[in-house]
């Protein structure tokens, strides 16, 4: 299914967005360094190595990726709307769940950790969870809008408050 070739223009674009969302995410790793340590870009961007800051990486990315496509083509490609953000909520669910699982698994399991592997585990998170997105796109009737984007802004929220107020535990911790 997700290498087909007759999917519609919004699944192919849900395909594609795995090199951008992998490019974009690349660039955002600097962004807080590039523009001055603001602390609004860092409420948005990677302020540090721990694996909770690189999960911003994928975050705000994957949301407005979705987000914005939605809203130019919701009726030119006539979107099912439940779909598409049940789709959007599983992607991003599923890409921040898996880093931090990879990142752990690989870690622990080895007792090392490579700068390529993390750049790799960042590729691998979000192909498998645009890979879910689109399954929840094509095959489920979607869960209500509202509760979609509730839990966005809610995921969205929670990488503010935990830059400014981390909790003491290893996934807030700065691995440099």
């Amino acid at each position: 299914m997700f290498f087909s070739c007759n999917l519609t223009k919004p699944e192919r674009f849900i395909r594609k967005g795995i090199l951008w969302l992998f490019a974009i995410g690349s660039i955002m790793h600097f962004l807080y360094q590039l523009l001055g340590e603001s602390i609004v870009v860092g409420l948005f961007a990677p302020t540090n190595e721990s694996v909770w800051e690189h999960l911003k990486m994928v975050a705000l990315p994957m949301i407005l990726w979705w987000g914005i496509y939605y809203l130019i083509y919701k009726n030119k490609y006539n979107i099912n709307k439940k779909a598409w953000f049940t789709g959007a909520l599983a992607a991003l669910i599923t890409a921040l769940f898996m880093i931090p699982l990879i990142f752990y698994f690989y870690t622990n399991a080895f007792g090392v950790e490579y700068v390529w592997v993390d750049i790799l585990m960042l590729l691998i998170g979000i192909f498998i969870g645009q890979w879910m997105g689109l399954h929840f796109y094509r095959h489920s009737s979607g869960i209500p809008v509202w509760i979609a984007i509730f839990l966005m802004v809610v995921i969205v929220a929670l990488f503010a408050i935990f830059t400014i107020f981390p909790p003491n535990l290893p996934i807030f911790q700065s691995n440099v």
